[in-house]
């Protein structure tokens, strides 16, 4: 059959989306999702999106997000700010859209420019039982050890409605092989049994932070929004970086700007951006 499908990236972390408003979200989307999401082979994608119907009736849509191997995966920063981008230019010119997902709850997002949103995320968690893991104490998981990859890591969990694990570094953080090696070996670790998205995070400044990212399900990609948010928090808990203040995080992609307020909230804003429309046959 033919797919029709829109490319969009924010900040280089791109996804295939489906506007499955009418139809509901297909049940071979994450065969698709691993298929479609094959670098060189295919459209090439860190994963695919759904961009469903809403589960609330005051709600503009749902994000149902697939992982680059298929899984399914709980939250996407970056994502769901396509995903309004995506509403905003196919019917819905609303300058606050409702997000719903199926796994962490509901996100507004504000238009703040062109092609630009502002997504509440929500509270975030240093809770073992939030991420889940095991074997690290109940929590706060901040600067913790870790073993892997036989390294002996001080590392800081983190749920922003998906988990992660946050290394800081003296130096630039890991690009290439050693970011595969490192990345691969703590989202697998048995520590954490749903596997982890992991960060490293060198600061520049107390409102910089430059980043690189092992995503789980998808591995080495360019920006992760959800990332970003988490090394932010890091850095407020460990007192590195202030609240209430704007905090660039740099990664390979672009730049993220992250606030955590006085609550636990946090604000992530960022791009949106169509690469192009086109069809595929799946």
């Amino acid at each position: 059959m033919k797919l029709e499908f829109t490319k969009m990236q924010g900040a280089g972390n791109d996804y295939i989306y489906l506007d499955c408003r009418h139809s509901g979200v297909p049940a071979d989307a994450a065969q698709w999702a691993a298929l479609l999401s094959r670098r060189r082979f295919s459209v090439g994608a860190d994963g695919l999106i759904c961009i469903a119907p809403p589960q609330l009736s005051d709600g503009d849509a749902t994000m149902v997000m697939f992982n680059a191997d298929g899984s399914e995966g709980a939250m996407c920063g970056n994502g769901i700010r396509c995903v309004a981008e995506y509403l905003y230019t196919h019917g819905v010119q609303k300058e606050l859209i409702e997000l719903d997902t199926r796994q962490a709850g509901r996100k507004t997002l504000y238009r703040v420019g062109e092609h630009r949103w502002r997504a509440g995320m929500g509270r975030f968690s240093t809770r073992a039982a939030d991420l889940p893991a095991v074997g690290l104490g109940a929590g706060p998981l901040l600067e913790v050890p870790l073993v892997a990859a036989g390294q002996s890591w001080q590392v800081s969990c983190v749920s922003m409605g998906n988990p992660h694990c946050v290394v800081f570094c003296n130096e630039a953080p890991p690009a290439g092989v050693q970011l595969a090696d490192w990345g691969a070996a703590v989202e697998n670790h048995p520590a954490f049994p749903q596997g982890i998205n992991v960060e490293f995070v060198q600061a520049e400044s107390p409102t910089s932070l430059t980043t690189t990212v092992w995503e789980r399900g998808s591995g080495a990609t360019l920006a992760c929004g959800t990332g970003a948010c988490a090394a932010a928090v890091v850095g407020v808990l460990r007192g590195i970086c202030p609240r209430e203040t704007p905090i660039d995080v740099r990664l390979p992609g672009g730049t993220l700007t992250v606030r955590v307020l006085q609550d636990d909230t946090v604000l992530l804003t960022g791009p949106a951006e169509t690469v192009f429309d086109g069809y595929v046959e799946v």
